[in-house]
């Protein structure tokens, strides 16, 4: 491996560690007990692993599959298919997450601006609709004949209708701009701290408070399509409690576990490539001792790096 600068937080392994850590993942060659899986990397491709998954056993999934673009992943290639060829793949694998979810269980599905036409259609053959979110990622190539791309959607689902939702917990604590007081004098729905004057509100389906994970943070890897862990935190907070189940099917570099263990929660994650494997094993072991999320501070999220 090259020699890192020094604020160079970037996670890499060695072909050593790869193999050593990728040896504490597991495979399901058939239906186990939930107990076996939980708190695991499964080192499998997800069509086969889910169908061992114990039925009613998920309370979250958060699912960032390939999008329809050809990138590499590891040592494997996803190649951009015709629409139609891409619907069908992306129905054979969730529908097969129907029966592992439990009734009133929350689903988020991400996409980029182009596949994210395709979801409500196959999901909603399964699933409730109910939002989009759309999260702006402030890195992308320009374009010198059409607009930047910058953003992204998250299709929030709930297999049934009576789902949970805290809302307290995802609040953003926002500057008061016009600080009106009741007849009394008392603040009205704000409060006045060392950093001024402020109030929580209900959070919006626009998210323009994240930072894509860079060299210098200590959540950075090679994984061409890493999420940020404080993006995954608000889909956790809002939509589990302390000891739920939170399934990820292609949980890569182990964004979704990693949170879900910082935050309490149990996990199960499932990844094919070796490497990934590897790097989110390393990545729960970091959380052992360090439990932080960047951004998200005291039970509030902070705005994105860079910004006041």
């Amino acid at each position: 491996m090259k020699v890192k600068a020094p604020r160079n937080k970037t996670i890499e392994l060695s072909p050593k560690e790869i193999n050593s850590l990728a040896r504490q993942s597991c495979k399901l060659l058939t239906k186990v007990s939930l107990d076996f899986m939980l708190n695991k990397i499964i080192h499998q491709d997800a069509l086969n692993a889910i169908d061992c998954i114990p039925a009613d056993s998920i309370d979250l999934m958060i699912v960032d599959p390939p999008y329809n673009l050809t990138k590499i992943f590891g040592s494997k290639t996803f190649k951009e298919m015709d629409m139609d060829e891409y619907k069908k793949w992306f129905d054979k694998w969730l529908k097969k997450t129907v029966r592992i979810l439990k009734e009133g269980a929350s689903i988020y599905i991400c996409s980029d601006w182009k596949t994210s036409i395709v979801i409500p259609e196959i999901a909603s053959k399964y699933f409730s609709l109910q939002n989009r979110i759309t999260w702006e990622r402030e890195k992308g190539r320009g374009s010198s004949n059409n607009w930047k791309n910058c953003i992204e959607d998250i299709w929030f689902l709930t297999k049934g209708k009576n789902h949970k939702f805290n809302l307290d917990a995802v609040k953003i604590q926002r500057p008061v701009i016009a600080p009106y007081r009741d007849e009394k004098g008392n603040p009205k729905d704000w409060e006045e701290k060392e950093g001024g004057k402020t109030r929580f509100t209900h959070p919006s389906n626009v998210w323009t408070d994240i930072s894509i994970p860079f060299w210098s943070m200590p959540e950075n890897t090679n994984h061409p399509t890493q999420k940020p862990e404080k993006l995954i935190a608000k889909l956790v907070l809002a939509s589990s409690d302390e000891g739920d189940v939170v399934f990820d099917p292609f949980v890569g570099s182990g964004t979704t576990a990693v949170v879900a263990k910082k935050l309490g929660r149990n996990f199960i994650g499932i990844e094919r490539e070796k490497e990934y494997v590897a790097l989110s094993i390393r990545r729960l072991e970091m959380a052992e001792k360090d439990k932080s999320i960047q951004g998200f501070e005291d039970g509030i999220f902070k705005s994105r790096i860079g910004m006041s």
